[in-house]
């Protein structure tokens, strides 16, 4: 058998929705595709971390030579001046973190509510569920970095979901909302008001009106489970929505994002009121086709051309931010996140 049906034979094998399934030939493809581009993420992950290392000991160096070849008085200055730096960033970091914990504690209390449903780990393989974890940590991030921040919740967090986020350090001071139970028993009282975020519905999301709660799937599944999440709601009797991405986009592949980003967009559109630009901030430009003509009609260019810049802008800002307590990269995939040593859930490694 030759390479590429070695690895369609082990891609059927490990993400197969379940033992007794067969998958078409296309779609073994699919599944031997994304393999390839898992295990060139990781040997390019494997990489990036042997650079920073280099870079470290580059820079370690080139300080131990300085200092070597300088005066005793020259070296004293130098640690000085070093110091005084770093004193003055720890202490700014410490403003920060309160000024975020305020913000965050503020949202509990008048923020739109937000909810994270974790209850699809049945469905998903482990690596799947590590892909998962790190779209949380990347909600938590961007949550507390946002000057209005929403009210975050976690529903359902039980089983090998939950043990994994238990090990992240500083995980048990986040700033948020866990639920071992379902949204549904969390929010009995209030389930005439729950709204799920899904692209298979019908009704699309205009506003965002601060007496609902919007409910983001949590579930990572390379696109098998087609449907999953409005039939839960359809059966749970409540209400659903989609993002109005097709007003304004015409998506290069398919419509759906990850959890992370559709609560990025939540956040923009909660800032700037303006579909448009939460979704050309958030919707990485390789999967975004040309605007609907229609959206374009009477526009300036340039208006587009700075949405751009800015997507660009930001994911070169994020590729080398390390706040939080955690590290973001998003030039090439806003999964890849990373947790640092941490000393309160949201410290900055030193």
């Amino acid at each position: 058998m030759d390479e590429a049906g070695v690895e369609e034979r082990n891609a059927t094998a490990a993400a197969a929705p379940d033992a007794g399934a067969v998958l078409s030939k296309s779609a073994r493809k699919k599944l031997a595709k994304q393999q390839r581009l898992e295990a060139r993420k990781a040997e390019r992950k494997a990489a990036e971390k042997e650079r920073r290392r280099r870079d470290v000991e580059r820079r370690r160096r080139e300080w131990d030579e300085t200092l070597a070849a300088a005066t005793e008085e020259e070296r004293a200055q130098m640690i000085g001046v070093r110091r005084e730096a770093r004193r003055e960033r720890v202490e700014r970091r410490a403003e920060e973190r309160e000024m975020r914990a305020l913000r965050l504690r503020r949202a509990a209390e008048v923020g739109p509510k937000v909810v994270l449903d974790l209850e699809f780990s049945d469905l998903m393989t482990p690596n799947e569920i590590h892909s998962l974890v790190q779209q949380i940590m990347y909600c938590y991030a961007v949550n507390g970095r946002c000057a209005s921040p929403a009210h975050l919740w976690l529903t359902g967090c039980q089983g090998e979901l939950d043990t994994h986020l238990q090990r992240l350090p500083g995980y048990d001071k986040w700033i948020i909302e866990k639920e071992n139970r379902s949204y549904i028993e969390a929010f009995q009282e209030q389930k005439v008001n729950l709204v799920y975020l899904t692209a298979d519905s019908e009704t699309t999301l205009e506003e965002i009106d601060q007496k609902k709660i919007y409910i983001i799937g949590g579930l990572v599944d390379r696109n098998r489970w087609k449907g999953v999440t409005m039939k839960k709601a359809n059966e749970q009797g409540i209400h659903s929505a989609k993002l109005p991405i097709g007003n304004y986009l015409k998506m290069s592949s398919s419509q759906v994002l990850t959890v992370n980003q559709v609560f990025e967009i939540l956040l923009k559109f909660i800032e700037t009121k303006d579909w448009k630009d939460a979704f050309f901030q958030v919707i990485p430009q390789r999967k975004r086709g040309e605007i609907e003509a229609q959206t374009n009609e009477g526009e300036d260019d340039e208006t587009s051309a700075a949405a751009v810049a800015k997507v660009s802008e930001d994911e070169g800002e994020l590729e080398s931010a390390e706040e939080d307590g955690i590290v973001l990269k998003k030039p090439r995939t806003i999964e890849a996140v990373e947790v640092a040593a941490t000393t309160d859930g949201v410290d900055q490694q030193q």
